[in-house]
């Protein structure tokens, strides 16, 4: 992913800085992008849990960096495996009681599609 810089004047004393752009995403934008998602209300859950997580692949980095015991490490990357497929599930419960319900409800190609999409991603969990 790219992130393009832009340039800013501040208010105090003209001088530039930069500043990071929205991140462009190599995935088109599709009707389903533009609409609320199934884990809106819980985003900020979301993000923290996926922030504790990002400390705990850090842990490990600098476990590596250290030498540490095979286990012990081994032991850490269980328990981030473990938190981030807990997040998993709770996005697709989500997108299950949310956008597939929706589309379900609304009927026609658009439900037959959401099944599928939801078919491959639990196809894809179960997989890893």
């Amino acid at each position: 992913m790219r992130v393009k810089a832009e340039v800013s004047q501040t208010a105090q004393g003209g001088t530039a800085q930069s500043q990071p752009a929205e991140p462009q995403s190599a995935v088109p934008q599709s009707d389903h992008a533009k609409s609320q998602h199934g884990y809106t209300n819980s985003k900020d859950e979301y993000t923290a849990r996926l922030r504790r997580i990002e400390g705990q692949v850090r842990g490990l980095q600098r476990m590596v960096a250290e030498d540490k015991y095979c286990i012990d490490i081994l032991t850490q990357v269980s328990a981030a495996t473990r938190a981030l497929q807990s997040v998993a599930l709770g996005l697709l419960s989500d997108h299950l009681a949310h956008c597939v319900a929706q589309a379900v409800a609304e009927g026609g190609p658009a439900a037959d599609e959401k099944v599928r999409e939801a078919t491959a991603a639990i196809a894809r969990l179960v997989r890893s």
